[in-house]
């Protein structure tokens, strides 16, 4: 029966479903947990057909992590269709949506057992990086000049408003609103001290 199920699926199928199972194991374990075998053995596979996939256990870790970062990144990518004010709103309510519905995956990402593996750090650093870029394209076209305090500024900004979705990610809230609300007055708040800045 299991050679049937597997045959079933193709191989951009298949390596789909072991990363759902991983980024699942992330919820709740360390990424240095997620052997091989226990991927294995929760996606219902031998162990030889994950080789198939993934030369090494740093290589599957590698691609679980970038799975599940990649996929909040998509979630709450940038609109180039709206203006920058209305674009940094919708992508606050994507992103306040996203921990909702995903919330184990944002969890682990930026607070779980698996943000201390130094694999997942550089990811996640990486995705406040693209984070903070795009912030810093939304306010230039607001005429905001570029400089290393702006920078700066938003970088810390990325990491804050990810603490907040962090004490908000249990919460069932009706309406997102307040919270983009907040979050976009802190914001307009650290780039504005930012450009009072000498740096």
């Amino acid at each position: 029966m299991p050679e049937e199920r597997r045959s079933r699926l193709s191989p951009e199928a298949r390596r789909t479903q072991l990363m759902i199972v991983g980024v699942n194991f992330l919820a709740d374990h360390p990424l240095d947990e997620l052997s091989m075998d226990e991927l294995a053995r929760r996606a219902g596979v031998s162990r030889a057909l994950l080789f198939h996939y993934f030369d090494s256990k740093q290589g599957m870790h590698r691609a679980v992590v970038t799975t599940a970062r990649d996929s909040l990144l998509q979630a709450t990518a940038p609109r180039a269709d709206l203006a920058p004010r209305e674009r940094i709103d919708d992508t606050l309510r994507r992103f306040a949506s996203f921990v909702r519905d995903h919330r184990g995956t944002f969890l682990s990402l930026v607070r779980g057992p698996a943000s201390g593996d130094p694999t997942v750090r550089a990811l996640v650093d990486e995705s406040r990086e693209f984070n903070a870029e795009q912030l810093r394209e939304a306010f230039s076209e607001l005429g905001i000049p570029d400089s290393r305090a702006v920078r700066m500024a938003l970088r810390g900004w990325v990491s804050f408003a990810e603490e907040v979705f962090v004490s908000v990610a249990a919460d069932d809230l009706d309406d997102d609103g307040e919270l983009v609300a907040f979050l976009v007055h802190t914001l307009d708040g650290a780039v504005a001290a930012a450009c009072e800045s000498s740096f």
